[in-house]
């Protein structure tokens, strides 16, 4: 890293000043929103393979002008304090664009999960949990942890029942966290969620033709071209829903083994697939194979789509970058140096802090049917199906009565007589989630020359909503 990269926890630190900057705050409230209220450091023993082993694990929550604190929770070697505190940040910020009324929390845990066994993972994090659930580090009305890079379902519902044994007369207990299996108090559609998120905001900002037209771009999604970094869950949904739903053409796959790329698109489900059976992309025979897997980030594309790693466009190769368009599906994969040379060659970067939303988005959903102890459409699906249909047979009875000869399609009639089950639910509330935060930074973006740029404009908005909810505390 040169001397002229900020640390990631540095950068968000850069984005947050330079918008705060465009709103008159009372003297301490900017200070008060840019600090991280708390980080826990905990070192507990696990007594395995003839010994004890003891794991350093973090929780940091950023801001609670809401409650209760949300953020996931990360298994990897690399873990520290500073880049769980800069994933808080920028999950305050986040929540407070998209309008998702919790404060920023995350957590880690330093360890490679490779390097253990089920069980012997069951055993650490169990004990992980505990030492966070006896602080209130995980509490449904407090702080609510979340799946991320290294954990999923499996760790959640470990989560989840080591809660409820400590806290058995509970009754949200299953609120505890979020991303749990389906059997086990999850949501449908939550595994897809971010990946998800990153389609409506595509589709979101395609609907703006000026936008689209300021990254030298024109027309819809359909014929464009994405080469997506790490096709692990994030990139293989966006790539997958943005190939098969929204035309768009994958023509290039960055992983950690090297890279693929095929200038007449890519099988996203046969390349993920290879993947699981290999263990990395090597060896697939539909593109050709690039060893140095990120010189493909300087591929000719119009859409580039990293999904991966923080810090994977820098200053080494962002002046090289040709995406006209950037979406950053992960948190942070593009240095704060990296963003002001991409955005002085009028790059537009769609960014994390409203990209990859639709995590935090299907998390709340998940923590409100918790709650409500009711599965979303439960009352309602099969009531809205009856009334659909009644209107189906009064219009074909007037239309025959009026010697109308009119036939409704097939999938007109299966769709519009279907009531909403919890599926539809949920990506009806995700796509107007991210119309909405999009609309809310566009809106700044776009009345205001000098804020310069999208992510510049989301914290905007974003800084404003939180110094919004301290006032309305009588801060």
């Amino acid at each position: 890293m040169k001397h002229s990269e900020l640390s990631f926890r540095d950068s968000v630190e850069f984005m947050f000043n330079r918008a705060a900057k465009f709103i008159d705050l009372p003297t301490g409230l900017k200070e008060k929103i840019r600090v991280t209220n708390s980080t826990y450091t905990v070192r507990f023993g696990v007594r395995m393979r003839g010994g004890i082993k003891t794991f350093t694990g973090y929780r940091s929550v950023h801001s609670e002008h809401m409650e209760p604190v949300k953020g996931g929770i990360r298994y990897a070697p690399s873990v520290n304090q500073n880049e769980v505190e800069a994933l808080a940040a920028l999950m305050t910020f986040k929540c407070a664009l998209v309008e998702i009324p919790f404060g920023g929390s995350k957590g880690g845990l330093c360890i490679n999960p490779a390097d253990y066994s089920e069980d012997e993972l069951e055993i650490i994090t169990r004990r992980f949990a505990y030492e966070l659930a006896k602080r209130d580090l995980i509490n449904p009305s407090q702080n609510v942890p979340a799946p991320d890079m290294g954990t999923g379902e499996r760790e959640m519902a470990w989560m989840a029942d080591q809660y409820g044994r400590m806290n058995t007369t509970d009754i949200n207990a299953r609120a505890c966290v979020t991303g749990k299996p389906l059997g086990g108090g999850g949501i449908e559609g939550r595994i897809e969620a971010t990946g998800r998120g990153v389609q409506y905001a595509l589709e979101e900002f395609f609907r703006y033709p000026k936008d689209v037209a300021a990254a030298n771009l024109s027309g819809g999604l359909e014929g464009k071209t994405v080469i997506v970094q790490g096709l692990g869950n994030v990139g293989y949904h966006a790539a997958l829903f943005l190939s098969e739903e929204c035309g768009a053409k994958i023509t290039g796959i960055i992983e950690v083994d090297g890279a693929l790329s095929n200038d007449n698109g890519l099988d996203v489900n046969e390349i993920h697939q290879h993947i699981a059976n290999n263990g990395g992309i090597k060896g697939y025979k539909g593109g050709t194979y690039i060893e140095n897997g990120m010189k493909l980030l300087e591929g000719e594309c119009d859409i580039l789509l990293p999904a991966a790693i923080e810090g994977a466009i820098s200053t080494e190769n962002a002046s090289r970058i040709k995406a006209p368009l950037i979406i950053e599906a992960a948190n942070g994969p593009i240095t704060a140096a990296a963003n002001d040379i991409l955005r002085d060659r009028g790059i537009i970067i769609i960014p994390d802090l409203y990209a990859n939303a639709g995590g935090v988005t299907v998390s709340y959903f998940e923590w409100v049917k918790n709650l409500s102890h009711i599965r979303f459409g439960r009352m309602q699906r099969r009531e809205e199906e009856g009334r659909n249909q009644l209107l189906i047979e009064e219009l074909n009875h007037l239309f025959k009565n009026a010697n109308i000869p009119v036939e409704f399609s097939t999938k007109f009639l299966r769709r519009f007589s279907r009531g909403a089950g919890e599926l539809e639910l949920v990506r009806s509330g995700l796509d107007d989630t991210m119309r909405l935060g999009y609309q809310a930074m566009r809106e700044v973006w776009r009345s205001r020359p000098e804020v310069g740029d999208l992510r510049t404009a989301g914290f905007l908005v974003a800084i404003r909503r939180v110094a919004n909810s301290y006032q309305a505390k009588g801060m």
